[in-house]
């Protein structure tokens, strides 16, 4: 997956990082890219600076520190050398880019009314690599399905950043849509899914086509503000199942409630470090109160590919709980 990255690299940083150990290479989480400061990677749950030879080093002073020129260049870049057509991302502070992969950005920011209406000078980037893991979800599905209805129960998916979470709901999108359930005596055939990818991390559409296997029966709205999307789907294409990644908002509560009413069955994330954490959210709290999902998956601190999981009922209480070997 850095292949994809390091061909949008400005040539000074496309040559440290392609001078990596091909295992360092294969295990790149982040790439940080800071003007006029280290550039930094993570990579197993480790941090290293890195010299102009392509170096892993500790000490700050030797690092190699990107040129204002190098951040120019990469911006054009990750931007097809059109800022204009990427304005709205600008503002939001990231860039999705083709494979997937999610560019953060910090620089000056320009306030309109009050309110961030683009980021300009940027001068930091936060390059997280998307990776597709067939199979994270297989040992959890089993304990989604709901036998009633021969569906996946209403699931959030909690954990902090870059545990894994948008990897594993891919994943379980990708079963659900196959029929996939793990289960003896289970539905065979697979659920209509309906995916909101609002910043085009599940799916990583071109054009509206997803590079990464998102099963044989889903359908994605790419780039799209998830609680809108959510209406659209149900309105226009009869999901059995809706994902989306990351909600918090009221509009996207509401949109939820409008998919329970309809009779889909609801999967998505949230940022959190447990339960409780979530809910100290306003929003995901009057969720969790209401009693809309039957089933929390928590994401504890990853050590490999996969993060230990535990499986929480409606109220709670644990169903299971794996520990990384």
């Amino acid at each position: 997956m850095l292949d994809s990255i390091i061909s949008l690299l400005p040539h000074s940083l496309r040559l440290i990082l392609s001078r990596l150990p091909s295992n360092v290479q294969a295990s790149v989480e982040e790439i940080r890219v800071r003007e006029s400061r280290p550039l930094e990677i993570s990579y197993d749950d480790r941090y290293a600076f890195l010299d102009a030879q392509g170096q892993m080093v500790k000490k700050e002073a030797e690092a190699y520190k990107p040129t204002h020129q190098d951040c120019i260049s990469l911006l054009e870049q990750l931007t097809n050398h059109s800022l204009y057509t990427y304005e709205e991302e600008l503002r939001r502070g990231y860039i999705t880019i083709v494979g997937g992969h999610r560019v953060g950005l910090a620089g000056r920011t320009i306030l309109e009314q009050g309110r961030v209406k683009q980021i300009r000078d940027v001068s930091s980037f936060n390059i997280r690599i998307a990776r597709d893991i067939e199979g994270v979800g297989k040992a959890i599905v089993p304990f989604l399905y709901d036998p009633l209805v021969q569906n996946i129960h209403h699931t959030l998916i909690i954990s902090s950043p870059q545990q894994g979470k948008t990897t594993l709901v891919r994943d379980l999108a990708r079963l659900v849509s196959r029929g996939d359930w793990g289960v003896i005596g289970s539905a065979q055939t697979g659920r209509k899914v309906g995916i909101v990818d609002e910043r085009s991390e599940l799916a990583a559409c071109v054009k509206g086509v997803p590079k990464f296997d998102m099963g044989p029966r889903t359908d994605i709205l790419d780039g799209c503000p998830k609680a809108e999307g959510m209406m659209m789907m149900i309105r226009s294409l009869s999901p059995e199942v809706l994902v989306v990644d990351e909600i918090g908002r009221p509009e996207d509560a509401i949109a939820i409630h409008e998919a329970l009413h309809a009779g889909i069955r609801v999967m998505a994330t949230a940022h959190g470090s447990d339960y409780e954490d979530v809910r100290l959210r306003p929003v995901l709290k009057l969720l969790m109160e209401e009693g809309v999902f039957n089933r929390y998956v928590i994401l504890d601190r990853r050590k490999g590919e996969q993060a230990p999981f535990r499986v929480l009922d409606r109220a709670g209480r644990p169903l299971v709980s794996q520990t990384r070997r």
